[in-house]
């Protein structure tokens, strides 16, 4: 993929034009996406980050790769990273304030999937502005594929418009879950028998974007989950047309939000309250 030139994407984002940043966006995933293909199970070095999580140095250089882009391109926007954490922006504000531009970067979600040799983790970068998702990317290197989207534009994978699952029956749902809390194995249970199956695929950004177009029917995720998981991801499935809310029904985003601590259900408008109620043991 070529860039356009500097100057042009410069100029059309400051008129506001949210195709020049995508197109950025979409540029920086896929070169960080080739990154992690030329390093694929030849890792050197695979660290604890706790007793369930690793990081390699791939997901250190996919970050680095990606927030010099974005500095070199937009040195005034502030960043929010998954290895490196918040990074003000040129005028002082931090990116989970709500103020201004933020980009929102998971270099490489799915990190224990890629460790292990395991084809599914993606790249996922998103614009922030004013407190909301505006640009969203999830880029997949494995199979070459790019879901991406705009606030008020549409949801493409690789150029193509998205729409999610038209399915009639909840019964025939293929669902990504990962529940927890109160009674979560008699709530989970419930969900099971109401659909056909459930999933879950180590990769929440990857699985979120595939609700966009029907490869998962929904996404169920109680709690774990950071700004960086979700900020891309859920802008792509809410612009393809699934409806995106918290697990109260609430907003689905909230730049504020602390690290694991976020909680969504992404479904066709027609399921989501049945699926939602089903979730809260209702």
């Amino acid at each position: 993929m070529t860039a356009a030139p500097a100057g042009s994407e410069a100029n059309a984002a400051a008129r506001g034009d949210r195709a020049a940043e995508l197109a950025f966006a979409v540029e920086l995933a896929v070169r960080a996406g080739a990154l992690q293909m030329e390093r694929y199970e030849r890792l050197e070095q695979i660290e604890h980050k706790s007793a369930k999580d690793v990081v390699t140095e791939v997901d250190h250089l996919s970050e680095a790769l990606i927030l010099d882009g974005i500095r070199a391109m937009f040195p005034g926007d502030a960043l929010l990273a998954e290895e490196t954490g918040s990074h003000d922006a040129k005028a002082g504000h931090t990116p989970t304030s709500g103020i201004g531009r933020a980009w929102v970067v998971d270099p490489l979600d799915g990190t224990i999937n890629y460790a292990n040799g395991i084809p599914f983790f993606c790249v996922s970068i998103a614009l922030v502005e004013a407190g909301r998702p505006v640009v969203g990317v999830i880029h997949d290197p494995t199979r070459n594929e790019t879901f991406a989207a705009t606030h008020g534009g549409r949801a493409t994978l690789n150029g193509r418009a998205l729409t999610p699952s038209a399915k009639d029956k909840l019964s025939d749902f293929v669902v990504s879950m990962a529940l927890s809390g109160r009674a979560v194995a008699t709530r989970a249970r419930t969900v099971r028998k109401a659909v056909r199956v459930s999933r879950s695929m180590g990769s929440a950004a990857l699985a979120l974007a595939y609700v966009a177009n029907g490869r998962f029917d929904a996404m169920i995720q109680q709690g774990g989950l950071s700004t960086w998981d979700i900020a891309a991801a859920g802008l792509i499935a809410e612009v393809a047309g699934a409806v995106v809310t918290d697990l109260a029904g609430g907003p689905w985003f909230d730049v504020g939000r602390g690290p694991k601590t976020i909680g969504l259900i992404a479904a066709p408008s027609a399921h989501h309250p049945e699926l939602l109620r089903l979730v809260n043991g209702a």
